[in-house]
């Protein structure tokens, strides 16, 4: 080597051998942009984001990989780093020992030339995969979270591909033994009635369209993704034609004229001219996002003070695992 020139080391990072089904970076939200059109994103489970920050000791809405229904195989490109893992995913490590399996609701401690294989998600749709210290990627209007209709966010507001590289923050795990969870909480895997309360276009709903709504089952669409739950079921009569374009918030539930219900994700519109007749609670948004395709739901009516003594309660179970974890 020529006197005088160094060579840098490598930037510690993961490799994407293979990207997963559907894998992109998310992170809680891109907010303050939704009067240009560009809505706020984020993860669509965000409990289960939350969760595998805290695994990974990081601020709980540092930006993840949100996986849906396959996930990614990593290799590691840096001294080691500390990976939370959160969601029910097949999970196995190959190192120069020999291919380990694990189980996920976990952090694991890998080391430079091991290789993370997440496989099928087991229990509902999606799981995250948080890194201690984050990702080193620009933030985009705020945020790292992906909105790939509209381009916007790390990769060019694209799903992970093969040969993409995930720049770490740290190079090494903070000191410390990694957290797990025995078993997922039990609230994760909640099995009662989405809470709504009714839209500020109730009055298009029928009374025979109200009754569906609040006392029918309805099932997942295949159609569904990000952008929105479409449900299958009996139609919702509905009064009137469409409606003067409002605001959509997440969770908004839209009734087009053919009666099968829309439920709005985090990547929706941020305007629309469907019926608003019901809104998800703040509560129960994240497990719109455990849902996956052939699930049955339904809704039950809340008021607005039950609705917030729900989130509340949501904060305080989810404070007391925190520091449990912690």
């Amino acid at each position: 080597m020529a006197a005088g020139l160094t060579v840098s080391a490598p930037v510690p990072h993961l490799a994407v051998l293979r990207p997963g089904t559907f894998t992109t970076v998310q992170d809680s939200g891109r907010r303050g942009w939704e009067h240009l059109g560009v809505p706020t994103g984020g993860a669509a489970d965000t409990e289960t984001l939350r969760l595998a920050n805290l695994l990974a000791g990081n601020e709980q809405g540092v930006a993840a990989l949100e996986v849906t229904v396959a996930g990614p195989v990593l290799e590691v490109v840096a001294p080691a780093v500390r990976v939370g893992i959160a969601g029910d995913c097949e999970v196995a490590v190959d190192t120069a020992g020999g291919m380990h399996h694990s189980a996920s609701w976990r952090a694991l401690l890998l080391r430079r030339g091991d290789r993370l294989r997440i496989g099928r998600v087991r229990d509902g749709l999606r799981c995250y995969l948080a890194f201690a210290g984050g990702l080193e990627l620009a933030a985009v209007l705020g945020s790292r979270s992906t909105y790939v209709r509209g381009a916007i966010g790390p990769f060019g507001g694209r799903a992970l591909t093969a040969g993409d590289r995930l720049p770490l923050v740290r190079d090494q795990p903070p000191p410390g033994s990694p957290a797990r969870l025995d078993r997922p909480p039990a609230w994760w895997r909640g099995s009662g009635p989405i809470h709504v309360v009714l839209g500020p276009h109730q009055d298009r709903l029928t009374e025979r369209g109200r009754r569906t709504l609040l006392d029918t089952e309805f099932t997942v669409s295949p159609r569904s993704d990000r952008t929105g739950l479409r449900l299958e079921g009996a139609p919702v009569e509905r009064r009137g034609g469409e409606v003067d374009s409002s605001g959509c918030p997440p969770g908004a539930i839209q009734l087009p004229a053919g009666g099968q219900l829309i439920v709005l994700g985090p990547d929706r519109g941020t305007t629309g001219g469907y019926p608003v007749v019901a809104t998800v609670i703040s509560a129960d948004l994240p497990r719109l996002g455990r849902l996956r395709p052939g699930q049955r739901v339904r809704f039950a009516r809340v008021g607005i003070r039950a609705a917030e003594r729900l989130r509340r309660e949501s904060e305080q179970r989810f404070a007391a695992l925190a520091q449990r974890v912690g």
